[in-house]
């Protein structure tokens, strides 16, 4: 991890596409301008964290007993 200390107006630059500028210091807040391509995703943390949460749930194998149930049911044409 870096860690850098920036003020209002200054950018962090990174590869050749992304910049970050802090925009506004209010207290414990900072603002942050982020310019990147459209094809890079920019996520909050706490909604990424969600995201990963989300998708490590629906990775969980089902029951497979659950999936007995529909053996029962039969197609009508």
């Amino acid at each position: 991890m870096l860690a850098l200390t920036r003020k209002v107006g200054e950018r962090i630059v990174i590869g050749d596409s992304i910049v970050v500028t802090v925009v506004s210091i209010k207290g414990d807040n900072i603002r942050l301008a982020i310019e990147a391509p459209k094809e890079v995703k920019i996520y909050r943390g706490e909604i990424f964290d969600a995201i990963v949460a989300e998708n490590q749930q629906a990775a969980v194998p089902m029951d497979l007993a659950e999936l007995d149930i529909l053996k029962g049911l039969k197609h009508k044409k």
